[in-house]
């Protein structure tokens, strides 16, 4: 196991293209930290510079306090798991799993012994005489992590390896992968742009925009109090109400509705401020019947989401969206009043879209 820390870490293409800027992070021993982000935003990049396989620009990697940034990748101690998992296809599944041992030296004896001893582990015991072809997704998967695991290494370094798999195997495989990590304790840095993924499987987790960190913390922190309108648009299964005010005479005017300025953020507001207004869907009581200090508006569309319902509602010059259970369906067209949960809205800052402190 092994902390991993990045020193103003940048990779710079030569067309001038910053994909990783500067960014400075540290991972603790046996941590599973996920870098999430939308396409193109460099975590893939970021993760093969840990790897060795992309030449850092500027900056420095250390991994367990030992300067990597020039090492070759089979000096650093690392295991990748792509997202296509690259399994050698002329090679059967114990030739794949051995082949990292054979690289290193490892006598024959031994690497089939390590690799029959890590497939049984994976449930890949019947599969070891078969190549990739004769192997499902989720077996190919299993067979790439166990030639990961076979090595014993300081770090795993997973990039996308649950997208090329359907939907129920990947929520069976995200389960399988995280209790594997917490049973082996070694430090997992997990790349994914499925948002579902991070926050179900991660310690910790980045969020990354066009090469830079927005924000750093716990799925629980990342998700109740993003640090900015970016984190707040992209992180949640609905899409958070991003709605824009001006703060006038101690409330927040919508044009057409007023809210009172959240306790919270009282004392940093100002008459005048421009601010975002920020609420998640599920923290949106919807009401059939008035009530006091809620907004009144029309239901504009309703999208089945099975146990519960996406409800859009306009209001004013403002469209809101609210998640009900599926009983409490309003219909389409019909008048409710919404009723913020108290506690849970956020604001920031108009010019910027960082949180109001």
């Amino acid at each position: 196991m092994a902390s991993i820390e990045m020193r103003s870490l940048a990779k710079v293409y030569p067309n001038g293209v910053r994909a990783v800027d500067g960014i400075d992070l540290t991972i603790a021993d046996g941590e599973f930290f996920a870098l999430l982000g939308p396409s193109g935003c460099g975590k893939t990049t970021l993760l093969r510079t840990l790897a060795g396989l992309e030449v850092a620009t500027e900056g420095t990697i250390l991994i367990d306090d030992e300067d990597v940034t020039t090492k070759p990748p089979g000096d650093r101690d690392v295991a990748m798991v792509f997202q296509d998992y690259a399994l050698f296809p002329h090679m059967t599944v114990s030739q794949n799993i051995a082949y990292p041992l054979r690289i290193k030296g490892v006598a024959r004896a031994e690497r089939t012994e390590r690799a029959a001893e890590t497939a049984g582990g994976l449930s890949l015991g019947p599969l070891l005489e078969r190549r990739p072809a004769q192997l499902s997704g989720g077996q190919q998967q299993r067979a790439a992590l166990a030639r990961a695991i076979a090595v014993h290494p300081r770090v795993f370094l997973f990039d996308e390896p649950l997208s090329n798999l359907d939907a129920r195997l990947r929520l069976e495989a995200r389960t399988f992968l995280k209790k594997l990590q917490q049973s082996l304790g070694v430090t997992t840095v997990f790349v994914t742009h499925d948002q579902a993924e991070a926050l179900a499987m991660a310690d910790r987790m980045a969020v990354m925009d066009s090469g830079r960190i927005r924000q750093v913390g716990t799925p629980r922190d990342v998700f109740q109090r993003p640090a900015n309108t970016f984190v707040a648009n992209f992180i949640g299964a609905t899409p958070m109400n991003l709605l824009d005010a001006v703060v006038a005479a101690g409330a927040l005017d919508f044009g057409g509705f007023t809210l009172p300025v959240p306790s919270a953020f009282e004392r940093n507001v100002n008459d005048g401020d421009k601010i975002v207004y920020g609420l998640r869907p599920e923290y949106l009581s919807v009401s059939s019947a008035a009530v006091d200090g809620a907004v009144r508006g029309a239901v504009v569309t309703v999208e089945n989401l099975g146990v519960s319902v996406l409800v859009t509602v306009e209001a004013g010059e403002q469209s809101l969206g609210a998640v009900v259970p599926e009983a409490e369906e309003p219909a389409l067209g019909s008048t409710v009043w919404l009723h913020p949960v108290p506690g849970r809205a956020l604001l920031y800052r108009g010019d910027d879209g960082e949180l109001v402190e």
